[in-house]
């Protein structure tokens, strides 16, 4: 992989870099760098300061995922996924997306900020405290901070919902009007929290005094979840997925989540020589969605908590089955695609130290807002992630006592003779395997530089908030002639504005072992990447 740096707005360092998708928080994340912590201890700082200042994507009340690659060549994942009640659950219809009743999952977040603590102190000479880690973002919610566009767009867009929303209206709307951009909004019992988590611990969120309180907030929310169903939640450690591409590997998270689906549409698109297809043509486009529209079925098909439901990942990841697959993408035809579309938002952030440490990571709460409902006086935004369960038996993502859901959280890393050269990670929900597959072609194939990868056109295959249709979303800088080529091969392709706020907003970082570390976040956020 040979990356051409064009662009002077990319962070470039030869000692390390850190990105996310608020400036804030990448410069808290920087900090930790500047005084000698690691890509995991800066990671750690940068995902609590998101949980304070991004609260529309993230929080406490979520879900957090990590890769993290040590100097040594080790590899693991983290995947935080709370679980459902232990209390078999009598439900019927359709769950709520909203409100106590989508409240069907613990959080994982903080749990997995503690063991990615341990991992750092125990392989990447992590030397850095606990609470010091923690210290950004009490500050940021007890001293405020200037609200984002982003945080402004979703409070407008919730604007006809926000009556169901008691938790947004309660922290995030003071008088209960929505906040000016740069208004500082100030969460003091979110500071109070976070001050418990930094004092007495991590598990102090599911078996202390924090987690006493959360236990007795999610019953008075009308959640069914339980003091013991906090203390059961566990992030888990786990070797990564892993698929051949372009003489290195991409590495993803195990089920539930889909960075199975990823790895799938990565390796059907290693089977098409793409030198010969300009990049951001009609052809390119065309083979992105139609290797999407494969994988994707196969994820419909099998996709749940492998405690639960056998999901063949060596089979759909096998040199077998990514031939057949590849085989059958038409060039000239689009394939019919009605499948429902799944929503979610999410943060990405990514860094990488001096020492060979590197982290790719993302953190949730699902819907924008999640499930609109704070858990008692912690200041705690519960997410709803539970909604995504179905109620059907037989689906192999239904509802049971102590299951994980389905996550679309995916983020990821290209490795190169064990040594990793890419981090990538993205929000979307069902966007993610789309945008990944666009990121990491122009990333690897075409040899852009981060900021001109992510800033270059983007699809999205199915519905989105502001248009119901099943169609193929594609933004308009794309240009005219891709749109009337596109359509001319059967897709129903529909426009988005150019630098869509629904594209994504995934961030990257190249790791090149002559020219060092360059790092972008996506323009379409309010975030940066910032270097040492």
């Amino acid at each position: 992989m040979s990356i051409s740096i064009t662009s002077s707005a990319l962070a470039h360092s030869h000692e390390g870099v850190v990105t996310s998708p608020h400036t804030l928080a990448t410069e808290a994340g920087l900090k930790v760098l500047r005084e000698g912590g690691n890509a995991v201890e800066a990671a750690i700082t940068m995902g609590a300061c998101l949980a304070v200042t991004y609260p529309h994507f993230t929080g406490l009340g979520g879900d957090a995922f990590m890769i993290i690659a040590d100097a040594n060549g080790g590899v693991q994942t983290l995947s935080g996924i709370g679980q459902a009640p232990q209390a078999k659950l009598q439900l019927s219809g359709q769950l709520p997306a909203r409100g106590a009743g989508s409240m069907l999952t613990t959080a994982a977040t903080v749990d997995t900020w503690g063991q990615a603590h341990e991992i750092s102190r125990q392989n990447c000479g992590g030397q850095m405290g606990w609470a010091a880690l923690m210290e950004p973002a009490i500050q940021l919610a007890r001293e405020g901070f200037p609200v984002t566009p982003s945080q402004r767009f979703w409070l407008d867009f919730r604007s006809d919902e926000l009556s169901m929303m008691p938790g947004v209206r309660e922290h995030f709307m003071p008088g209960g009007k929505i906040p000016h951009e740069d208004e500082k909004l100030y969460q003091p019992q979110l500071a109070a929290s976070l001050q418990s988590i930094a004092t007495h611990g991590y598990r102090d969120f599911y078996e202390g005094q924090l987690g006493a309180k959360i236990a007795a907030g999610l019953e008075a929310a009308g959640s069914p979840l339980t003091g013991a169903d906090l203390a059961a939640t566990r992030a888990r450690i786990e070797m990564p997925l892993s698929v051949p591409y372009r003489g290195g590997e991409l590495l993803a998270h195990r089920p539930p989540t889909q960075g199975m689906t990823t790895l799938e549409i990565m390796g059907i698109l290693a089977r098409f020589d793409l030198s010969n297809i300009e990049e951001g043509s009609a052809d390119y486009y065309h083979l992105l969605v139609e290797a999407v529209k494969r994988a994707f079925l196969d994820r419909n098909s099998y996709l749940a908590d492998p405690d639960f439901a056998s999901v063949p990942c060596e089979r759909l990841l096998s040199p077998a089955h990514l031939d057949a697959e590849a085989a059958k993408v038409e060039a000239g035809k689009a394939l019919d695609w009605p499948f429902a579309y799944q929503h979610g938002d999410t943060v990405y952030l990514a860094a990488a130290d001096r020492f060979g440490n590197a982290v790719s990571m993302l953190q949730t709460i699902y819907y924008d807002w999640g499930s609109g409902v704070s858990v008692g006086d912690t200041g705690i935004l519960w997410h709803n992630r539970g909604a995504a369960f179905s109620l059907d038996p037989a689906h192999p993502n239904a509802l049971a006592p102590g299951k994980r859901p389905f996550h679309t959280l995916n983020p990821g890393m290209y490795r190169v003779d064990g040594k990793p050269r890419l981090l990538y990670g993205t929000q979307g929900a069902d966007g993610q395997p789309q945008t990944l597959a666009a990121v990491l072609t122009r990333l690897i194939d075409y040899g852009m530089d981060p900021l001109s990868a992510l800033k270059a056109p983007r699809f999205l295959l199915g519905r989105t908030f502001s248009d119901g249709r099943d169609t193929l979303k594609l933004e308009q800088d794309a240009g005219e002639a891709v749109f009337a080529e596109l359509t001319r091969r059967g897709h129903q392709v529909s426009l988005l504005p150019a630098q869509s706020a629904l594209a994504g907003h995934p961030g990257a970082v190249v790791i090149d072992p002559a020219k060092g570390f360059y790092a972008a976040h996506d323009p379409r956020s309010d975030g940066i990447a910032l270097g040492l």
